[in-house]
């Protein structure tokens, strides 16, 4: 039997585990015991291990006996930890979503003749995916992104939960936004060129620039109009913008009473209670991916997927986390299977560019009751 080491037990992380373990064994690590016992509660085939991913050496140690490494761990450690990952010669599927460019390890991946995949959740992730396939079938000129995981019930001010820490989700509001236009990056804010979308089963919602192309940037430039788009319910984008020109989202300390903080610290701690999304609280993420181009006829086509996902009661388990985790998931299932074995670092639309991947991963979200819906003009 196959063993796969999760590191990162937190709400996707714990979900991945989860799923893993009904064919693999299956160990989960994180630095914080208290969450591995809970997770233990839910998964009750998984080993924990208590690991500090930033002490490099007791990490490598931890991996030696695993067949393959999923990585959940905080954005800012992400990067630091798929290297030594990859520098353990480790297999490795990446969903940290670390700021830094993870194609600067593809040299490393490729010495150690190692597979990582890399940036593997819902966005990015799904989305490369289905614009890495049609990459091979159109001749593409557009992609576009919008995607957002929502509260279904709404609360003033900010109508707004954050699966995962007030920081990361900060971190998207304040990292400017690169998108291309007419085969140029262009670079703005974030929050900016706010506009109104409909979606069936939701009604309206706003979109803002954020920084979410990613690798796309540099693996399919040829590609002349590419933006993603986050989702809030209306009015979000304003509040938070004011707390950001207000200064609360600024890193550079100051001292109240003798005592040193960061505005953002301080913002975050208020927020993590405002946005903290309940054990059991209802959400969803919708997601639509538009693409288009021309077939080998020179004939125009518009390709529309849609996804809307729910919170399963049954399993208990967020939609953020489904979307994210299973997707995650179908790719180290695919890998395990031998369904890809190129070495060195891939982002998501290098592995969808392969049909048998693309109906792999669409097959194994199905399997599990998440259903991208695509239209076709």
């Amino acid at each position: 039997m196959i063993s796969i080491i999760v590191l990162g037990a937190g709400m996707v992380g714990s979900t991945m585990a989860i799923d893993l373990a009904t064919k693999h064994r299956v160990t989960i690590s994180d630095l914080n015991n208290n969450v591995l016992k809970k997770v233990a509660k839910k998964g009750t085939t998984l080993t924990t291990l208590q690991l500090d991913v930033t002490n490099k050496k007791e990490l490598q140690q931890a991996l030696k006996p695993f067949d393959l490494v999923i990585c959940a761990v905080p954005g800012y450690l992400g990067f630091q930890t798929l290297k030594a990952v990859i520098e353990a010669q480790k297999n490795v599927v990446d969903i940290s979503f670390f700021p830094e460019n993870s194609l600067e390890l593809d040299q490393l991946a490729k010495e150690k003749n190692v597979t990582a995949i890399v940036d593997c959740g819902v966005a990015p992730g799904m989305g490369n995916i289905i614009l890495g396939y049609y990459n091979e079938k159109l001749k593409l000129t557009d992609f576009e992104c919008l995607v957002g995981g929502l509260p279904k019930v709404k609360k003033w001010p900010f109508c707004y939960k954050a699966p995962f820490s007030p920081v990361d989700v900060i971190e998207e509001y304040t990292r400017p936004a690169r998108y291309i236009e007419n085969g140029t990056v262009i670079t703005k804010e974030a929050l900016s060129d706010c506009e109104y979308v409909d979606f069936k089963g939701i009604g309206t919602l706003e979109s803002f620039n954020s920084d979410g192309l990613r690798s796309i940037i540099f693996t399919m430039p040829h590609i002349k109009n590419m933006k993603e788009k986050t989702l809030r319910y209306p009015g979000h984008v304003e509040y938070v913008k004011v707390l950001k020109e207000s200064g609360f989202f600024n890193k550079e300390k100051i001292t109240i009473n003798g005592t040193s903080i960061s505005p953002l610290d301080f913002t975050s701690k208020i927020l993590f209670n405002e946005w903290k999304l309940g054990e059991t609280e209802e959400e969803l993420t919708v997601m639509r991916i538009t693409l288009k181009g021309s077939n080998s006829k020179g004939q125009l086509k518009t390709i529309v997927y849609n996804l809307h996902d729910e919170y399963c009661e049954k399993t208990q388990t967020t939609s953020m986390a489904r979307t994210t985790g299973y997707t995650a998931t179908a790719v180290a299932n695919l890998f395990l299977d031998g369904l890809f074995v190129e070495k060195g670092i891939f982002p998501p639309e290098l592995i969808g560019k392969h049909e048998i991947c693309f109906n792999y991963i669409l097959n194994y979200l199905e399997e599990r009751n998440i259903h991208y819906i695509k239209k076709e003009n």
